[in-house]
């Protein structure tokens, strides 16, 4: 059974919005009080929160679908619906959200660092807040809008200080477990850790955290072994420490050829050429494995890495280590560049902007032109089509908008079909350009509009 997952594709869905209301106000000796329905209720955000005592991302593995609650429809006597609860998703530091495509979206850095992910529907007006000096018993209210929906992929990427990286039973965990308090298992086979272990350091004033990523083998960026699984651990880390085997008898294996090996491995990932690195060659206290440190160590150096021959087993060497791994942590802090102050950018719409734009589509069945823009989709969404007022109210918002101006000039004639919104939230209308503005002056039943009867 899985205990550590790093990658979940989550379905989420936020609250919609809940219904105005119609009501009028009605007791004794006041029949027709006026209106007073409710606004409806905002339907509750889904949203991400880094969570420090967080460190996986499995409950989202076996509940992947999460839907916050919808806000309550408004009532008579102006009582307002309730807004829903918002869903408050707890993930782990260094979590980044991306879009199935692979579009990022958000990239959860530092205990508290939040971000909404799906916006709850706002909740449509009830008849008492769509009453006005012309208009002034609506009998109709606006619908509550359907909250934001769809699929996220949440990838863990480890939040750590140094990486160390090598092949399977190198000694990774069991340096882990003797530099920190950090407790892996730790076996004599290989792949042993199937997840990375994160351990805590001090050498000292610094203080500063250990990646042990899961061993790599040839062909890891393709897949093979659990390498390709776990490298993106190692991308957050400012320095990367090749824990080598010095004592391993394995034909073809040696550490000069265990070090290309895995930096070929590093190339292919990619992202990872800039990251200092040191080596520790592990197991010296097998007699013929110092011999071996001893041999190669010139060679290494040679390459511009600094060398430390360790034992994991009996802690030789582990002190100098743990400095040489402060120096690169302290220096990579320090080349840090300072975080900036957050910005607030002002984009004020500009004067011939009306807010939504008219496209017209040449189709086998003729033109079609199609609306686009928050305000017209928005309100198409709220419009009760099965009440001819709210029809008539909605052709007015529109006419007042500028739509019906700009589909004339658009070549739209009537009988042509409109579409406003995009995709499958688009409805499609047959124009017909002698709706205008005016409903408010037309008397008629509650619930109707003049214009539309006899259609």
């Amino acid at each position: 059974m899985a205990t550590f997952v790093d990658r979940v594709v989550l379905h989420v869905s936020a609250g919609d919005g809940g219904h105005g209301c119609t009501s009028v106000h009605r007791e004794k000796f006041k029949p027709l009080g006026g209106p007073d329905g409710g606004n409806g209720g905002r339907g509750g955000d889904v949203t991400l929160l880094v969570d420090p005592n967080t460190t996986t991302l499995l409950d989202y593995h076996h509940s992947p679908h999460r839907k916050a609650t919808s806000g309550r429809p408004g009532e008579g006597n102006n009582r307002s619906g309730a807004d829903g609860d918002d869903m408050v998703l707890l993930v782990p530091d260094g979590t980044v959200v991306m879009t199935p495509h692979g579009e990022v979206l958000a990239d959860l850095v530092g205990a508290g660092t939040s971000y909404v992910i799906a916006h709850g529907g706002h909740g449509g007006l009830g008849n008492a807040a769509l009453a006005s000096a012309r208009r002034k018993a609506p009998g109709f209210a606006l619908l509550g809008e359907p909250g934001d929906g769809g699929d996220v992929v949440l990838e863990l990427k480890t939040v750590a200080d140094v990486a160390l990286v090598g092949f399977p039973s190198a000694g990774k965990s069991s340096l882990v477990a003797a530099i920190s308090a950090a407790r892996p298992k730790i076996a004599d086979y290989p792949f042993t850790t199937l997840a990375p272990n994160l351990g805590v350091v001090e050498a000292g004033d610094v203080r500063f955290t250990v990646a042990d990523v899961p061993g790599l083998i040839p062909g890891a960026s393709q897949g093979k072994g659990l390498g390709l699984e776990f490298l993106r651990h190692v991308e957050r880390c400012s320095a990367i420490v090749h824990v080598i085997d010095a004592a391993t008898i394995e034909p073809g294996r040696d550490p000069l050829t265990d070090l290309d090996v895995i930096e070929a491995e590093l190339a292919a990932y990619g992202g990872l050429e800039g990251r200092p690195r040191i080596v520790a060659l592990n197991k010296v206290d097998v007699p013929d494995a110092q011999e071996i440190a001893a041999m190669v160590t010139d060679d290494l150096q040679a390459r511009g890495l600094r060398v430390y021959p360790i034992s994991a087993a009996t802690r030789s060497g582990l002190r100098e280590l743990s400095f040489g791994m402060a120096e690169l942590v302290t220096k990579a802090r320090a080349e840090a560049p300072a975080p900036e102050a957050t910005r607030i950018v002002l984009r004020p719409r500009a004067v011939d902007d009306s807010g939504f734009t008219v496209t017209r589509e040449d189709t086998p069945d003729g033109p079609r032109f199609v609306v686009t823009g928050g305000k017209p989709a928005r309100w198409v969404r709220q419009t009760d089509f099965s009440n001819d007022e709210a029809v008539g109210y909605l052709a007015d918002r529109l006419n007042r908008l500028g739509v019906e101006d700009a589909l004339v000039k658009a070549g739209a004639q009537a009988g042509d079909e409109v579409v406003i919104g995009e995709g499958e939230q688009g409805v499609l209308f047959d124009w017909e350009p002698t709706l205008q503005a005016g409903a408010e002056l037309l008397h008629g039943r509650r619930g109707t509009d003049l214009r539309l009867e006899g259609r």
